[in-house]
């Protein structure tokens, strides 16, 4: 299948580690040029210095707060100097906050829509007028299945599942404005991902303390049958990465304002 990326540039937020790195390494696979940006400028460097190994394609980086407007309003800068236009933007940076109800903060609230909607929100609008004057361009926001579904504990997801939500129907809204300037906007919906940092996070609200390989091993199969799942695999990231390509990608032309659920029919009745 020809994907037609050859060539083209992208940006990529929370592209150190996780599904951003393994999207980073995908695309550049495919001939793409790469910014990726996240917090750490160490991580970033590893990441780097790994995609280009295995991919032998020169990779960017940039240090980026996506909770921070001033960081976000320099956008546009870093991309015209790093990568001099922009054909695909990848809004990964988020997270989770994996508290009942009653325990998460004020501050938690706010970091949580911050990070993962206001962001996306944020970036786009920064960035959509670099796509309509050069004349279109292609978007996926990552959101997460709480965003469309109730989960049982230990996911727990009173904060993070409306800003998932929003994510979700801002994607669409957005496809639909930006259709006449020649911009496909999509919302991919991971579900249960085995990524190492995910499940730090998770041990550190919820269980209180870090798990030992079997402990964790047992815990992932408990929550997969918690929520229907068959008590199969979790997803990788390379397997969304993978879905992400093909959404920015020509094969996917005809694809806008679509929500792209990967969560090996998770039971969401």
């Amino acid at each position: 299948m020809e994907l037609g990326l050859a060539g083209k540039t992208a940006l990529i937020t929370g592209g150190s580690k996780g599904i951003g790195l393994e999207t980073a390494r995908a695309l550049a696979r495919e001939g793409v040029k790469v910014l990726i940006c996240a917090r750490r400028d160490t991580a970033l460097a590893e990441a780097a210095r790994d995609i280009t190994a295995t991919t032998q394609m020169q990779v960017e980086t940039h240090g980026l707060d996506v909770t921070k407007v001033e960081q976000i309003e320099a956008l546009p800068g870093v991309v015209r100097e790093k990568l001099g236009r922009i054909d695909i933007l990848v809004n990964n940076a988020g997270t989770g906050t994996y508290k009942p109800f009653l325990e998460v903060t004020d501050e938690e609230l706010v970091y949580g829509m911050a990070i993962n909607f206001f962001a996306q929100f944020r970036i786009c609008q920064r960035i959509v007028p670099m796509m309509i004057a050069q004349g279109g361009g292609r978007i996926v926001n990552v959101s997460g299945e709480t965003g469309i579904m109730t989960l049982n504990p230990p996911f727990l997801s009173s904060c993070t599942g409306p800003a998932k939500s929003a994510e979700i129907r801002f994607s669409k809204v957005l496809a639909n404005e930006l259709a006449p300037h020649n911009i496909r906007v999509n919302c991919v919906i991971p579900g249960f991902i085995n990524t190492p940092e995910r499940f730090a996070k998770w041990e550190r609200e919820m269980a209180k303390r870090k798990l030992s390989p079997e402990e964790a091993a047992r815990e992932r199969a408990l929550w997969s049958r918690n929520q229907g799942t068959r008590d199969t695999r979790w997803g990788t990231p390379e397997e969304i990465a993978n879905l992400i390509v093909f959404a920015v990608s020509d094969a996917a032309s005809y694809i806008n304002g679509a929500e792209l659920v990967a969560d090996n029919a998770m039971d969401k009745s």
